[in-house]
C-alpha cells in the first residue's frame, strides 16, 4: 500500500480479489463520482452510500445475462439459493 492509502498495482500480478474489486469499481463509477463531491462526511452519508451500493449490486445481479458471471469469471463459486428462497420463487 502506498502512503496515501492506495494500493499500487504497479509491477505486481493483481490477486483475483484485486480484479474482483476492480470490477465492482467500475461497476460503482456514478458512486464513486458522487462520492469525491462530498465534503463532509458523516454516519448519516456512509449508510446512504451503502445502501447505494448494496441496491446497485442487487439490481446488476437481477439483469445479469449470465447469472452468477461475476463470479464465475473472477474464480468464485456461485452460492446456491437456500432452500426457503428457492421455494419462494
Amino acid at each position: 500500500m502506498s502512503s496515501d492509502g492506495v494500493r499500487s498495482l504497479v509491477g505486481m500480478q493483481p490477486t483475483r480479489i484485486d480484479l474482483l474489486e476492480l470490477d465492482i469499481d467500475l461497476r460503482l463509477t456514478d458512486l464513486w463520482r458522487e462520492a469525491a463531491e462530498i465534503s463532509e462526511w458523516n454516519l448519516e452519508v456512509v449508510s446512504a452510500f451503502m445502501r447505494a451500493a448494496y441496491g446497485k449490486g442487487y439490481c446488476d445481479a437481477l439483469i445479469e445475462d449470465a447469472p452468477g458471471s461475476l463470479c464465475l469469471e473472477h474464480g468464485y463459486e456461485v452460492p446456491t439459493r437456500r432452500a426457503r428462497d428457492a421455494a419462494e420463487a
